[in-house]
């Protein structure tokens, strides 16, 4: 554009109108604010056909200046009012688009705080004492904090007894308060036959303390309920006519057995088996289809059980020739991994919403 002949050319009004339709082209396919940025920089910025044509009028005679830069004037002109008005026609477009995809529908219910569930220990521990008021047996509960003489010496255990080391149990300082974490529920037991006349059928769920590992399989906190019935008459096969109904309202359609064990605090006493609910004792003897469930044996231990020792009786202050009673007593965590297949203590206390919600069956 340097020589008189070039700029002449570039002047050219049809050669201005050639470029303003460019530049309308361009603009009018621009598809957003990015697209239109470079079609500015292209047809309307400093080097631009337009803006070198409007440098070149420097160059021309005095007389063709006027002219010349009224034609450029209005092509630059009618080219940045087409920018500016699709600039506005796409801000406009993006700004609903973005609008429409950060909508937010007021008319629904604001959940102001996180939405939890019910943990699957407060769940069965709530249908287990269920099973029992719907029998006309009453729940109680007592401290966590416990005398050493509810919790031991008035259930039968000598001063002796291994579960009464300081390497079992969880003794508050000084020891010699004699005051401990209660290591099972059956302290509350004791404080029924204390408190309350006879006859008396309870269920006392809790929170219990051991000095156990904690891993897949143990827990230092775990759960337990335990019942009592105490009343004249009261046999074996009371026993295990209560534990029948409660395994098959925790079950199903399964089968117990009692097996000869040794407890302190009942005489006979038992462990409490149930029929292993995946195999059904098909394992057994069967080494092509072993069990993970029963480990092959066609049971699994669920609890202990036994008619009351006439000792437990005295203790309390009740006549073991007038009155005798049965006790049962089974972990609700263990419970839990038999009815809902969870292979891991740990996720109990975990505090991870999905795993109540996968066990329970949703939020609260």
């Amino acid at each position: 554009m340097a020589g008189p002949d070039s700029t002449s050319e570039s002047l050219d009004p049809e050669q201005i109108e050639r470029m303003v339709d460019d530049a309308l082209g361009a603009i009018a396919a621009a598809a957003d604010s990015a697209q239109l940025k470079a079609v500015r920089q292209t047809h309307a910025a400093d080097r631009s056909p337009l803006a070198l044509a409007n440098h070149s009028i420097g160059s021309m005679p005095k007389e063709r200046r006027k002219d010349a830069g009224r034609l450029i004037g209005r092509a630059r002109g009618r080219v940045n009012e087409a920018l500016a008005a699709r600039a506005a026609e796409l801000e406009a477009a993006e700004l609903a688009a973005r609008l429409e995809a950060e909508r937010v529908d007021v008319t629904l219910p604001v959940v102001e705080h996180p939405v939890g569930a019910e943990h699957p220990l407060t769940a069965l521990i709530n249908r287990m004492c269920d099973v029992f008021v719907a029998m006309g047996w009453e729940v109680v509960e007592g401290p966590e904090l416990e005398a050493e003489w509810l919790n031991f010496d008035a259930l039968n255990f000598t001063p002796d007894h291994p579960a009464r080391f300081m390497s079992d149990t969880l003794f508050v300082d000084p020891p010699s308060g004699h005051t401990i974490m209660r290591t099972q529920t059956s302290p509350v037991q004791v404080r029924t036959l204390l408190d309350r006349a006879l006859p008396v059928y309870v269920v006392s769920p809790g929170k219990v303390f051991r000095a156990d590992e904690y891993d897949a399989t143990h827990l230092p906190v775990f759960h337990q309920l335990e019942g009592l019935a105490v009343d004249r008459g009261i046999t074996m096969g009371d026993l295990k006519g209560t534990l029948d109904h409660l395994a098959k309202a925790m079950f199903g359609d399964i089968r117990t057995r009692l097996r000869p064990h040794y407890f302190p605090f009942t005489e006979p006493s038992a462990e409490v088996d149930l029929e292993c609910f995946v195999c059904h004792g098909s394992s057994v003897g069967d080494p092509e289809r072993p069990c993970r469930a029963c480990r092959s044996e066609g049971w699994i231990e669920w609890g202990g059980c036994g008619v009351v020792n006439p000792r437990v009786l005295v203790a309390a202050g009740i006549d073991p020739n007038v009155y005798s009673g049965f006790a049962f007593g089974m972990g609700v965590d263990r419970t839990v991994m038999f009815r809902n297949n969870a292979l891991d203590l740990r996720d109990f206390v975990e505090g991870d919403v999905r795993f109540s919600r996968s066990l329970v069956g949703g939020a609260r």
